[in-house]
């Protein structure tokens, strides 16, 4: 078996996760927040939708620097309801399946590194980062994302079982 049909199965179940999570993003809520310190929860909720779109980037390049041509740092795509949000993550999960399932596990042991202008902030094998960087980023906001709404009296899906919200 190779990599990508170990990656596969793991990713569909992480993005329907996800997105039923996803779907429970009230558009009059974009501009909440928990904390000042704290993303929005239109900020947060277009970062998870964002976070598949990485692993055709990993996949496809060998390195990604976070400072943009004009200086700046890279920034996801805005976008303002729901259902932009939705579209921006179907379209980027599409992207991240075909891009999977294409790599050869020769490729995903190449090195990838990400760089912030000069500086390389790390350098790791391709199927590593998809770990770190795709799959359990993803994991780590959806939760985040869990607790937005759980505050904001939404119910919460269930992921890996039952939420206090669904048998």
């Amino acid at each position: 078996m190779t990599i990508s049909e170990l990656f596969l199965p793991e990713f569909e179940q992480e993005v329907a996760s996800t997105r039923r999570t996803l779907e429970r993003v009230p558009d009059d809520r974009f501009d909440w927040r928990p904390h000042e310190k704290s993303m929005t929860m239109g900020a947060l909720a277009t970062h998870v939708a964002n976070i598949p779109s990485w692993a055709r980037v990993v996949i496809e390049t060998d390195a990604f620097d976070v400072i943009g041509p004009d200086g700046k740092t890279v920034r996801a795509p805005e976008v303002a309801s729901r259902e932009e949000l939705l579209k921006l993550f179907e379209q980027n999960v599409e992207a991240a399946r075909r891009a999977i399932a294409a790599a050869s596990d020769e490729e995903l042991a190449k090195a990838w590194a990400l760089r912030a202008g000069e500086q390389t902030l790390f350098t790791a094998p391709r199927f590593a980062v998809l770990r770190r960087m795709v799959f359990n980023h993803l994991i780590h906001h959806r939760a985040q994302l869990g607790v937005y709404l759980r505050l904001n009296g939404i119910p919460v899906p269930s992921v890996y079982g039952p939420s206090a919200d669904e048998a």
